[in-house]
């Protein structure tokens, strides 16, 4: 069973010290964090064995997820839900967007097992991964943990990871933490009207 607990103790209390600071907007239904969360900046592995960083995807809203393709439960339903809210979005709006996985278990995660599991998804999901020191990095800028479970008698083990889901402009900025209690609805009208502002 994969455990969440840190990871959402780090986003509760970051939440409360930074969205208490900057104001948080009613108007959205996720959390805005701009001014409490850093630019989106990160040097990975993309699902074609090409570095990657964020000037590739520059332009785009960018959303966020960490978590790993043997994932059993909360990576297939987050995932499914955001290709979900982005079939809601008109054509040219859903063209803008692209949908960051970065897996915490790169060990099992090579780019052929990421462009097969984002596939799935659609074409505007992205597989990265990393070297340790890499995903350290990452995760650590963004204020979220992961672990690694004991393996079972067959060598498979569950990872412990974030569940929040960050949402970045087209410049790279900082704008919005969608949690997991947003309907696919209310996650589609937070990116059609960031969308909207950034045209």
């Amino acid at each position: 069973m994969i455990r969440h607990h840190a990871s959402r103790f780090a986003l509760a209390a970051l939440l409360a010290a930074g969205l208490a600071a900057c104001g948080n907007d009613p108007a959205w239904h996720g959390h805005d964090i701009r001014g409490v969360m850093p630019d989106l900046a990160f040097t990975l592995t993309d699902e074609n064995g090409e570095t990657a960083n964020a000037a590739d995807t520059a332009g785009h809203v960018r959303v966020l997820f960490f978590g790993y393709t043997h994932c059993p439960d909360i990576c297939p339903v987050t995932l499914g839900r955001l290709s979900a809210a982005l079939g809601e979005l008109p054509e040219a709006q859903r063209d803008r967007v692209r949908v960051l996985f970065v897996s915490v278990d790169p060990e099992r995660d090579g780019p052929e097992e990421l462009a097969a599991y984002t596939d799935y998804y659609g074409p505007r999901f992205i597989g990265l991964t990393g070297t340790r020191d890499q995903l350290d990095e990452i995760t650590k800028r963004y204020r979220v943990t992961y672990g690694y479970g004991e393996p079972d008698a067959d060598g498979f083990y569950t990872v412990s990871h974030s569940s929040g889901i960050f949402v970045f402009g087209p410049g790279g900025e900082a704008r919005l933490l969608i949690n997991q209690s947003q309907s696919v609805p209310e996650i589609a009208a937070d990116l059609e009207r960031l969308l909207a502002r950034t045209e």
